[in-house]
């Protein structure tokens, strides 16, 4: 299967520089996974789409603010170091800007109360850094740090809080999950009174969702690791669920990835943890996953192979070029589908 396959047309213009002005009334497509058919809606019509027991599956993690600016000590140029993950303690596996300025003992200045320095360099370029500090680290960050956006949008965010789903809790992502960004609070309110179930689980959103794939066979391509943690209590409600023949309705490719990897590696759905690197494009049997709510994703990426394996290549390139044509935003902060 080509990477080629999964490519298509899109105007700059219909690349979402921000979000709607309220999340809610963001639009929906609602396309029927078995025939293609697509019914043109807003995001807060979901409601209608969702029956009492059904189970909407989200993904809690939330976003750190992980560019931070320093220079070297003794140097007045400026050093950008992008948090990646947490390893242990006060070390970092971080991106540098510029790298090659960045040799290991190389230490950075961010602040009176917060550097860095480098304690190893990775095959791939990425340092491994340690933090010197006082105080808590999140506190610190929130300070110093930046929100990363992704390099599609070039406006600034007017509130850091736009780039956050409401039900955020969990620090740790670099990206925010984007399809849960079209709820809010009074809707997921209404969402509870009709009988459907909220679930959550974290998976820290790594850098690598915004890499492409490059080789020209999709099998050929090595996905990045991300963290997960699915809990006893989110495990007992899918269960339930499946068990009355109720829905599972995952929002987002991320609560897609973690639940068929747990299943994966598990055999059912259980609580656990751990790193997962599952690569999911058509071909792949779903498991546990029966409707997705989802943005619109990138050409030839690993996200629109995601989507295409719970349908079909063909209707999901035909749905993304109606997309297209009837000028729905794409991307972080444009609008959805639902797929089921």
């Amino acid at each position: 299967m080509k990477t080629e396959d999964f490519d298509y047309y899109l105007p700059e213009d219909l690349i979402a520089q921000h979000p709607s002005d309220k999340r809610d009334e963001a639009r929906m497509m609602v396309l029927d996974k078995k025939t293609g058919e697509i019914c043109d809606n807003y995001f807060y019509d979901v409601i209608d789409y969702l029956n009492p027991g059904d189970v909407l599956v989200m993904n809690d993690t939330r976003v750190i603010p992980a560019r931070l600016f320093g220079h070297r000590d003794g140097k007045d140029e400026s050093i950008e170091v992008f948090l990646l993950h947490s390893i242990e303690g006060k070390k970092w596996e971080v991106l540098v800007r510029p790298g090659k300025k960045m040799k290991i003992g190389t230490e950075v200045i961010f602040s009176d109360e917060l550097s860095a320095k480098v304690i190893d360099i990775k095959e791939d370029g990425n340092r491994v850094v340690e933090f010197s500090y006082e105080g808590i680290f999140n506190e610190i960050l929130d300070k110093l740090g930046n929100v990363p956006l992704p390099p599609y949008i070039k406006e600034k965010l007017k509130d850091p809080e736009e780039y956050q789903t409401v039900y955020s809790k969990n620090p740790g992502s670099v990206a925010a999950p984007t399809a849960g960004l079209h709820f809010t609070k009074d809707l997921l309110k209404k969402i509870e009174e009709k009988g459907i179930k909220l679930a959550f689980l974290t998976l820290n959103v790594g850098l690598g969702t915004f890499r492409p794939v490059n080789e020209e066979d999709i099998t050929d391509h090595k996905m990045h690791s991300e963290f997960y943690t699915l809990n006893k209590e989110t495990a007992e409600i899918i269960n339930e669920a499946k068990k009355n023949n109720k829905k599972i309705i995952a929002v987002g490719t991320t609560s897609i990835r973690t639940l068929e990897s747990v299943y994966k590696k598990c055999g059912e759905i259980r609580e656990d943890s751990g790193w997962t690197d599952i690569f999911i494009y058509p071909g792949f049997e779903y498991k546990v996953v029966d409707s997705v709510i989802t943005n619109f994703h990138l050409p030839k990426s690993t996200l629109i192979m995601l989507v295409a394996a719970f349908t079909s290549k063909d209707i999901i390139l035909n749905a993304y070029n109606y997309a297209v044509k009837e000028k729905y935003r794409f991307f972080s902060f444009g609008d959805c589908m639902l797929i089921q």
